[in-house]
């Protein structure tokens, strides 16, 4: 007999087969039961009848408890009642670890219990959707850069200095000098773009940033791609291209976790069609003024209600270019023909869930490059191998980051970034 995993049931059509397996759920009425079996992969139905069965094996799928752990043994069958389309008639079960009193029952629970018990709320069907657009975003981001011809790289986690300022980074003892937890494998992809032309990176990025908001973490994972000789259109042209690609493959990969979540898969499809539209800071500011936002003035930053009013304005991801000046980093190459914004680009996911990609074409002049890290209070010789990059064959370069979370959070349709971790780091929240 072979032992298979709920995924593969297809194949195994009027087979018998034996899988390991939780009980998510059961009911019975009279002589039949109804147990609602996962093992990590998908979820189904196991059907046992008490006459097929006999009195012993019924009796105990009859005391089963939420989140036993049990071997099922039975022939797979078609079952075109369920989302899944297959079942298992059981013939044999044989528990492995009991379950007493588990904490999360059907009924509804505050999310706090839940974040305390986020160990065993990775088990419910709704997590388990999530996870799986989680991953299908990895898996198609590799193969997405791997078909662009990109390398990946990995930036340290531990760093010496900041790409974006030291106000929002964890600090830490590096033995007996400083080193922070990286919020950006940025600027050591810059050098590694020089080396291999386009790389990308994946990986942990901290923000010690005391924000609430349904969209900040304190731990998150980004993409971050880089492209030696590219210019910032051809990067858009990159992002937008990549973006819609995500959102293909999830439409392609994870059907079952879309149902589950309640996701419209029409919406989603308008987020294939390409190119995105385009519009600078200056027309955003415009277009907020033109709707009552007073709240707002050249050279703010925008905040969530601006950016949910700007993307509800398009039916796609909208980029915003060119920000001021002096709400963006250092290292971003100045404009052409005006000194108060650089050349860089926000996408602004549609549905109220904003910035999902920040990039910009980088600064190649040595001496502006020195004189903006004076500007911003950084220490040049901390920065010296970053200068380096610009001394020896400078070339146009650009490069952006997505975020990992914000973009499961858009894609799932869920409201909280939370959700979209397995294990969330929150400002409050460091268990489990």
């Amino acid at each position: 007999m072979e032992q298979i995993q709920i995924i593969d049931a297809k194949k195994h059509v009027g087979e018998t087969v034996k899988i390991g397996a939780w009980i998510a759920n059961k009911r019975s009425s009279g002589k039949i039961a109804f147990l609602q079996l996962r093992d990590g992969t998908a979820m189904f139905q196991g059907i046992v009848v008490k006459n097929e069965v006999g009195e012993e094996i019924f009796q105990t799928a009859k005391n089963l408890t939420q989140e036993t752990s049990v071997w099922v043994t039975g022939e797979i069958r078609e079952d075109s009642r369920s989302k899944f389309g297959y079942e298992i008639g059981v013939q044999g079960i044989e528990v492995i670890g009991e379950s007493h009193d588990y904490p999360i029952t059907p009924k509804e629970h505050g999310t706090e219990f839940l974040m305390d018990h986020r160990h065993l709320w990775l088990r419910s069907s709704r997590q388990h959707a999530i996870m799986q657009i989680r991953n299908e975003i990895i898996r198609a981001t590799y193969e997405f850069f791997n078909k662009h011809n990109f390398i990946k790289i990995d930036p340290p986690i531990l760093t010496g200095s900041a790409p974006e300022g030291t106000t929002d980074l964890f600090e830490t003892n590096y033995f007996d000098q400083k080193a922070y937890l990286s919020q950006s494998g940025q600027l050591y992809m810059e050098a590694a773009a020089m080396a291999f032309g386009k790389v990308f990176s994946f990986g942990p990025t901290f923000r010690a940033e005391k924000s609430k908001t349904r969209r900040h973490l304190i731990e998150f994972w980004m993409m971050e791609p880089e492209m030696a000789f590219m210019h910032q259109d051809e990067s858009l042209e990159i992002q937008e291209q990549y973006v819609a690609f995500l959102v293909q493959n999830v439409l392609d990969n994870c059907e079952l976790a879309l149902e589950t979540l309640g996701r419209d898969r029409a919406i989603l499809e308008k987020y294939t069609k390409l190119p995105y539209p385009r519009i600078s800071y200056d027309e955003a500011i415009d277009l907020l003024k033109e709707n009552g936002f007073d709240d707002i003035e050249w050279g703010d930053d925008f905040g969530s209600p601006h950016e949910t009013f700007i993307a509800n304005s398009y039916d796609r991801p909208v980029f915003i270019l060119n920000y001021p000046k002096a709400i963006k980093p250092f290292y971003m190459k100045p404009h052409p023909t005006r000194e108060d914004v650089v050349i860089c680009a926000d996408m602004i996911a549609p549905e109220g869930y904003g910035e999902i990609i920040g990039g910009s074409e980088r600064d190649v002049d040595y001496d502006h490059l020195l004189g903006e890290i004076e500007r911003h209070g950084l220490n040049p010789e901390e920065y010296s191998w970053y200068l380096d990059l610009r001394k020896y064959g400078s070339v146009p370069h650009s490069g952006f980051g997505l975020g990992l979370e914000r973009t499961v959070t858009w894609l799932a349709g869920i409201e909280h970034v939370r959700e979209a971790s397995p294990f969330p780091r929150l400002l409050n929240r460091i268990y489990p």
